[in-house]
C-alpha cells in the first residue's frame, strides 16, 4: 500500500493523506483530480470495487464533501477519496463510466444533496421523490420541522409512555399488580 500512496502523492496533488488504521487511508484530492486519480486506482492500483459515493453538507463552510470509497480484493484494503465541492455550484464530474453503479449513487445524491453531475444517466429523473419542489431535504439548511408542521396535519389523541417503565410492566406485571393493592 505503501508503494501505491507513494505513486499517486508522485503522479497526483494530493492534499492530505491520512492512514486511518492498516485498512482504511483517506485521501484528499482536489476537484479536477477526482476521476484522473480513480481511474488510475482501478486500472494500475487493483481498487476495482466502487463500495459507495456519500456527501456531507458542510454549511458552515460553504462546501460539500464528497467521498468515493474504493475496494481492493487482493490487498483487502480500502482507499476512501473525497473532495470538497462549492455549495453555491454544487457541480461534479460523472464518473459513471468508469463504474455503471455510480449512476444510482450521483442520482441519489443530486436528489438528496442538490449535487449535480452532468452527463450521468438519469440523473435529474426521481429517485424516491417524485414531485418534490423544495430544497434537497438532506442539505442543513432544509426545516424539517416547517416542512412536517406544513405537509401533515396533527394527530391527536396518541399516547406516549416512558420507556423504562412501559418495559417494567410489560416484563413484570406481578409487581404492577402488587403495587395496586
Amino acid at each position: 500500500m505503501e508503494e501505491i500512496l507513494k505513486d499517486l502523492q508522485n503522479r497526483f496533488d494530493l492534499t492530505e493523506v491520512i492512514k486511518k488504521d492498516e485498512v482504511r487511508t483517506i485521501i484528499t484530492a482536489k476537484k479536477e483530480d477526482i476521476r484522473p486519480l480513480l481511474l488510475h486506482l482501478k486500472t494500475f492500483s487493483g481498487f476495482t470495487h466502487l463500495v459507495l459515493i456519500s456527501a456531507v453538507d458542510y454549511i458552515e463552510d460553504n462546501k460539500f464533501q464528497l467521498t468515493y470509497i474504493l475496494h481492493n480484493y487482493d490487498l483487502k484494503k480500502y482507499i476512501l477519496l473525497r473532495v470538497f465541492i462549492d455549495r453555491e455550484n454544487p457541480i461534479m464530474e460523472s464518473i459513471h463510466p468508469l463504474w455503471k453503479q455510480a449512476r444510482v449513487y450521483q442520482r441519489e445524491i443530486r436528489e438528496m444533496m442538490g449535487i449535480n453531475f452532468p452527463g450521468s444517466p438519469d440523473v435529474d429523473k426521481p429517485l424516491i421523490l417524485e414531485g418534490w419542489e423544495d430544497i434537497p431535504p438532506m442539505r442543513k439548511d432544509f426545516n424539517t420541522l416547517s416542512y412536517v408542521a406544513q405537509t401533515y396535519f396533527p394527530r391527536p389523541g396518541r399516547k406516549t409512555y416512558d420507556p423504562r417503565e412501559y418495559m417494567k410492566k410489560k416484563l413484570y406485571p406481578e409487581e404492577e399488580l402488587k403495587n395496586e393493592s
